[in-house]
């Protein structure tokens, strides 16, 4: 049984939970968070404060034994808003590597947003009308529409609670004219997205993070209620009010407000009432669940295809390449034919490329994308395709796999890996044979539809000593000739990468 840690290291908050997979199920072992402002100081001067780093340093030592502690197999540590923001990002990551040994991942908005959607979905059902899942962090907001378990639409605000505080509240309580510039900065982010939001028609709610936590506390409390309740629009809306008259000690004396909470809750709650309100939304439901808890569904999908949130991710990438692909006008039809030939070689050809069972997914998904350079420019489009590839947001990718994929759909044409080329050399050196070998299958899959017109229902391979045959089922009364011709085009490098000669033939 596999015991997973993921460390989120936020703009206000390092968070540590540690999971055992049990059944296909995770079960919490162990949590801690501590406060540590890390972005504080980014959100003014753009750096990190020496301070807040060497905290945050100490903090994340304590979850690194703890994580020993509990014999994890495998920890993931990922920073958000301001390791994005500050220019001294690396130095800290630097710092954290020499201090405990861990790799820190800088996720983009969107993909933390993605993450907190994998981890409500693989611990709850939505219902199949769309849900607005929001995230108010230190430094940013996620703000995400799903419906049927799809992502249809995500976006991250600069609305993070620590950010807004330290730009626009400077007294205690804050002044009026503070309280009315920040809000025109709030609305002004939430207007360009209210729009798209109301005419998703979301009408539910389900909010992360400690300002929702907060908020649900407080309203339970005042209600007399235990368990989840429904926080209404208008109990946000007084609550926002109510807090903005108030000295920080007086809110510290409020149910669910803490110490570090009421510095920063002035400015969580007035972002929530005005999401509300922009987007037409009834109230909001709290629900525990975080980055973190995406980041262990993730881990546990990766040791085990059988897991709900393996569906998920599967999901939210085809989802992706679909996106991508269509903003592209990439030949959907071509696309998805050459995904099944490669699908059917990376089986076949087994024994033979003997690739990581990894690459059958990169290899997929480089054939769903190979052709979306050329939206850009028919000369060299392939160079187009895999800048498109590496730079686009992916959901569901690591920058690290975007890389791959980018790189195994790079050659097609007249080029060909060669070692000094910047897409290998950014790859692991342990991933630059296994490209070179994804991309002679592309190369096949690709020219399995040189015609365009899915002439070929079936390929089957045959390895036998020096020579590899090809069997081709055609579909089409016209036969696969073109199809044949393409592959026996790819003999040379087949024989360059396998040593092996290749031949192809009708059945």
């Amino acid at each position: 049984m596999p015991i997973f840690a993921a460390v989120d290291i936020g703009s206000n908050s390092v968070r540590l939970k540690v999971a055992r997979l049990v059944r296909r199920r995770l079960q919490t072992l162990h949590e801690d968070r501590e406060v540590t402002r890390l972005g504080e100081a980014v959100f003014r001067g753009g750096l990190l404060a020496p301070a807040a780093m060497a905290q945050t340093i100490k903090v994340l030592q304590r979850f690194h034994r703890a994580a020993q502690k509990h014999g994890a197999d495998r920890v993931r540590v990922v920073a958000t808003s301001a390791l994005r923001d500050a220019r001294n990002a690396h130095s800290f990551r630097e710092w954290v590597r020499a201090a405990t040994g861990w790799q820190v991942e800088v996720v983009t908005g969107l993909d933390e947003a993605r993450l907190i959607h994998l981890a409500i979905l693989s611990n709850s059902r939505l219902s199949p009308s769309p849900v607005l899942l929001m995230d108010l962090g230190g430094g940013s907001c996620e703000l995400t529409v799903s419906r049927r378990g799809h992502i249809k639409e995500t976006v991250s605000l600069p609305l993070g609670a620590v950010r807004l505080t330290r730009e626009f509240l400077r007294h205690n309580p804050p002044k009026k004219k503070e309280m009315a510039r920040m809000g025109r900065f709030i609305a002004e982010e939430v207007g360009r997205v209210a729009a798209s939001i109301a005419a998703a028609r979301a009408h539910r709610m389900i909010a992360t993070s400690g300002t929702a936590a907060a908020l649900s506390v407080n309203r339970r409390r005042a209600q007399g209620k235990r368990g989840s309740i429904v926080v209404s629009r208008r109990a946000t809306a007084k609550m926002a009010a109510k807090l903005a008259k108030l000295t920080e000690a007086e809110r510290q004396r409020l149910p669910g407000i803490g110490t570090k909470r009421a510095e920063i809750i002035v400015a969580g709650t007035t972002v929530f009432a005005e999401v509300m309100e922009r987007c037409g939304l009834p109230g909001f439901r709290y629900s525990p669940l975080g980055l973190r808890d995406g980041l262990l569904a993730e881990m546990a999908a990766e040791h085990d295809r059988r897991t709900r949130s393996r569906r998920q991710i599967e999901s939210d990438r085809r989802d992706a390449l679909q996106a991508l692909g269509a903003r592209y006008q990439a030949d959907a039809a071509h696309a998805q034919q050459v995904r099944e030939h490669a699908l059917e070689l990376f089986g076949e050809l087994r024994e033979l490329h003997q690739l990581p069972a990894e690459y059958e997914e990169w290899l997929t998904a480089a054939a769903m994308l190979h052709e979306v350079g050329g939206y850009v420019n028919r000369a060299g489009r392939h160079r187009h395709t895999y800048y498109i590839i590496a730079h686009s947001e992916l959901f569901g990718y690591t920058q690290g796999q975007r890389r791959l994929i980018a790189a195994i759909a790079r050659y097609l044409g007249k080029s060909r890996p060669a070692p000094g080329d910047r897409a290998l050399k950014v790859l692991p050196l342990g991933d630059r044979e296994p490209v070179r070998r994804a991309v002679v299958l592309l190369r096949l899959a690709a020219a399995l539809d040189q015609g365009r017109r899915g002439a070929v229902r079936r390929v089957r391979a045959k390895v036998k000593g020096s020579r590899v045959l090809l069997t081709l089922k055609s579909r089409r009364r016209s036969g696969a000739d073109l199809e044949v011709w393409a592959l026996e085009k790819e003999r040379g490098y087949f024989r360059e990468v396998f040593g092996r000669e290749l031949a192809a033939a009708l059945s």
